[in-house]
């Protein structure tokens, strides 16, 4: 039950030291290292919190101390389960060092990215991990003189020096078209978009390296999107499934997994290509989305959870040891993920 005095304010540790017949200084040891305070006096405080209804003021508390025990992580898209898997690793390592992390989605705006990061700021939280558009990482962190560390996910900054965390986006691409070039296709397209993005245009580079390993034995189209989403993925397989049968391809290699699902979808409304009979679709991301597709779509895996870990390990090292901390930029390898779609 909460009991508050006559002013109705909010119950203060001094209302809790009275209330539990102790000093302020005990009911700080209880709040922040109760493992000094003996049983007896520890279930007292307790109570009296308790029945008072007090809650700490951690950000006064963080302040005083001139530290918190909070991270903020700004993500661009939680819809897409890749960016889900980053936030549940960083909680995962975070909560390993007594560190708890609030998540903000900025829902593909930038704009958004900004007024995060700027409330993070504020809020003097311990550090920053941000999971930008690829296009915004410069901007953003360029935008402010953040009092905060930051560590960026899944792009490389350009100019601005910080620790970034990023999947071998040209490896998963490359892993993508050898295998279909492996199963025998050998009339290549790769759908995806923009290319001002640096995952897709990485990924294209694995899917031509690829290609050109064969020595001419592949050939290699490229249909290019406005995103990488369900709708461009739709768009761009009515668009293949209209060409003459010679120009058919008989292997996609798709930027991302909302866009491999859009072109199964529309293959099977606008009468196109059987998948797999007549042509393999690989995706990108390994999206929850796209795991119950009619025809479960292979895709190239990537390390979310364990770049969500890496990338908060390398922002507490900084947190704790600014003189030591070195700058680092880490590329985590995909996985090649086969399922029907791919396999005649």
């Amino acid at each position: 039950m909460s009991v508050q005095n006559g002013s109705q304010r909010p119950p203060r540790m001094e209302d809790v030291a009275k209330r539990a017949g102790v000093a302020i200084g005990t009911v700080s040891h209880v709040l922040n290292h109760p493992h000094k305070v003996r049983p007896d006096t520890l279930e007292r405080v307790r109570s009296a919190i308790d029945e008072l209804g007090f809650v700490p003021d951690r950000r006064a508390r963080a302040l005083a101390a001139g530290t918190s025990s909070v991270i903020g992580f700004v993500v661009v898209d939680l819809s897409n389960s890749f960016f889900l898997d980053m936030a549940r690793g960083a909680e995962q390592e975070a909560q390993k060092h007594g560190m708890n992390v609030l998540l903000a989605n900025s829902d593909v705006q930038a704009e958004k990215e900004l007024v995060y990061m700027h409330l993070f700021d504020e809020e003097r939280v311990a550090g920053i991990l941000l999971a930008p558009l690829p296009t915004n990482a410069d901007d953003v962190l360029s935008a402010g003189r953040w009092g905060r560390d930051v560590v960026v996910l899944n792009t490389v900054p350009g100019e601005t020096d910080a620790c970034c965390v990023t999947a071998n986006n040209e490896l998963g691409g490359y892993l993508a078209a050898r295998h279909l070039i492996d199963t025998g296709r050998r009339a290549l397209a790769f759908v995806g978009g923009p290319f001002s993005l640096s995952p897709v245009s990485d990924r294209f580079r694995g899917v031509e390296r690829a290609v050109a390993e064969s020595n001419g034995h592949v050939s290699l189209t490229t249909i290019k999107t406005a995103n990488v989403q369900e709708v461009d993925g739709r768009k761009a397989g009515r668009q293949i499934a209209a060409l003459d049968p010679g120009e058919l391809p008989d292997g996609i290699v798709a930027a991302a997994d909302l866009v491999a699902l859009g072109i199964v979808q529309a293959f099977r409304t606008d009468g196109g290509p059987r998948v797999p009979a007549d042509v393999s679709v690989i995706g990108y991301d390994n999206n929850r989305a796209a795991w119950d597709s009619d025809v479960p779509l292979s895709t190239v895996a990537q390390p979310g959870e364990e770049m969500g870990r890496a990338a908060t390990r390398l922002l507490l090292e900084e947190i704790r040891s600014p003189g030591e901390h070195r700058h680092q930029r880490l590329h985590l390898e995909p996985t090649l993920i086969v399922r029907q779609s791919s396999t005649r």
